[in-house]
C-alpha cells in the first residue's frame, strides 16, 4: 500500500463451462464480492453467450476490495498481481477476462501489460475492453447499454408501443445505464428518474424529474463511479427520493442497471401498475419469488443474460479484431451488434411464443440446449 504496509486481498476467477468456445467474463473490485456470486455470474456468462450464439464460454473474476479507498498505484498493483496468480490458467484462446463492476478499460491495460510481460510476448487478444488506442474495440463503451435498448426497441414492437409514448425509469448512473438513456431517448422515449449510489453519504439515492432528466448535464455532475453530485442536482431542479423510489414511479418501463437482487419478493409489489417492459441491464436483478410475481402481472420482461449480453458481444467482436489485428470503424462495430442481439431476441421471442413460455424460461431453453449440445458433440456426456 502507499503507506508502506502489506494487505492482502482475496480474488477469484470462475471457470464454468468452454464446450463452444475460450472463457469470457468479466473481473469485479468490490467489497461485497464471494466466490458464490463469482460462480454464478460465471454460469450467467455460459448461458449469455450461448443465447446469442458467440463462440465463448462463461467465465468470472472479482477481487475483494473497495477501489473508492484504492489510490491509482495501488489499484494498478491490485490489477497487476490478479493476473500474477491466474497468468497460467487464462489467455487469449483459454480464458478472456474484460472489464466489470468498479473495473475499467485503464485497469484491463495493466492487466494486459502484466500478461504479456510474464508470457514474453504481445497478445492483445488476452483481455478486452481496452482502451481504444491500445487493441480495444470502437463502441465497446457503448455497446451493454446500446444492446439493452436494442433488445427494448424490439419489445416495444411486439406491444404496439412506440418509444415517444413511453416513460422510463433507470436504476444506476453508471456505464450500462448512461448509454441506455442516450439511444432511448434518441428513440423518442422519456427518463424520469434515475437511481445511483452516494459514495459519500454511503447510500443510494434517486434523482427524479417529471419531464424528463437531462443526461448531458447529469454526466457533468457525476464522478468515475457513476454517482451523481447530490447538491448540484438539487440546484438543477431534480427531486432527491430515497435510493429505491426508482422502482416505484408512473412509467411504461424500467431498467435495473446497477446491481443483483433490487426487484425482490418485498419490493415488487411497488411497481407501478402502468409499468408494462422490465428490461434487466444488470446481472441478477430480479429474485425467482419476485419474477413469479411479474408474471403473474404480465409484465413483459426482457431477461438478462438476453439484454445485456451487448457487452460480452462486443467483447467479442474486440477479441476477433486484437487476434487478427485488423480494426473495424464504430459504425461497423454499432450495425453487427444490432444484427446479433436483434437476431437472439426474436429467437427468443418465437420460442416464448411457440411453446408459451415467459422471455426467460426461453432464453434459458435456447442457451442450455446449445451448451449441453456442444458438450454431448465433444464426447464430454
Amino acid at each position: 500500500m502507499d503507506d508502506g504496509k502489506m494487505q492482502i486481498f482475496r480474488g477469484f476467477r470462475v471457470q464454468h463451462n468452454d464446450a463452444r468456445g475460450p472463457g469470457k467474463g468479466g473481473i469485479r473490485f468490490h467489497p461485497m464480492e464471494t466466490i458464490d456470486t463469482v460462480r454464478a455470474l460465471a454460469m450467467w456468462m455460459t448461458w449469455k453467450c450461448a443465447v446469442v450464439d458467440i463462440p465463448l464460454g462463461g467465465s468470472k473474476g472479482g477481487v475483494v476490495c473497495d477501489p473508492h479507498n484504492l489510490s491509482p498505484r495501488e489499484h494498478e498493483q491490485l490489477c497487476r498481481g490478479w493476473v500474477r496468480q491466474v497468468a497460467k490458467n487464462v489467455g487469449p484462446h483459454l480464458d478472456v477476462p474484460a472489464p466489470d463492476v468498479m473495473t475499467s478499460p485503464q485497469s484491463m491495460l495493466w492487466m494486459l501489460d502484466e500478461f504479456e510481460t510474464i508470457h514474453g510476448g504481445k497478445y492483445p487478444g488476452f483481455i478486452t475492453g481496452k482502451p481504444v488506442s491500445i487493441g480495444g474495440s470502437q463502441g465497446r463503451t457503448e455497446a451493454t447499454g446500446y444492446g439493452v435498448v436494442f433488445t427494448l426497441r424490439e419489445a416495444l414492437k411486439d406491444l404496439n408501443l412506440k418509444a415517444e409514448n413511453t416513460r422510463a425509469s433507470i436504476q444506476g448512473f453508471g456505464n450500462v445505464a448512461e448509454y441506455a438513456i442516450d439511444l432511448y431517448q434518441r428513440l423518442g422515449g422519456t427518463v424520469t428518474c434515475v437511481s445511483c449510489w452516494d459514495q459519500k453519504d454511503r447510500k443510494s439515492y434517486s434523482y427524479r424529474k417529471t419531464q424528463g432528466i437531462n443526461l448531458n448535464e447529469l454526466m457533468k455532475i457525476t464522478d468515475s463511479f457513476g454517482g451523481i453530485d447530490k447538491a448540484k442536482a438539487k440546484d438543477l431542479g431534480y427531486e432527491i427520493l430515497p435510493g429505491d423510489a426508482w422502482i416505484e414511479q408512473d412509467v411504461d418501463i424500467l431498467i435495473p442497471a446497477a446491481i443483483e437482487n433490487q426487484i425482490t419478493i418485498d419490493t415488487v409489489g411497488k411497481i407501478n401498475k402502468r409499468v408494462k417492459i422490465i428490461a434487466e441491464g444488470a446481472n441478477g436483478p430480479t429474485t425467482p419469488q419476485a419474477d413469479c410475481v411479474l408474471n403473474e402481472r404480465n409484465i413483459f420482461v426482457i431477461p438478462d443474460f438476453l439484454a445485456n449480453a451487448g457487452g460480452v458481444t462486443c467483447s467479442y467482436f474486440e477479441q476477433v479484431q486484437s487476434n487478427m489485428n485488423y480494426y473495424w470503424e464504430k459504425d461497423e462495430v454499432l450495425a453487427k451488434l444490432d444484427t446479433k442481439m436483434t437476431a437472439a431476441y426474436i429467437e427468443v421471442r418465437e420460442l416464448s411464443k411457440k411453446r408459451k413460455l415467459n422471455m426467460r424460461d426461453a432464453a434459458y431453453m435456447i442457451s442450455i440446449n446449445r451448451v449441453a449440445q456442444a458438450c454431448r458433440d465433444r464426447g464430454w456426456v
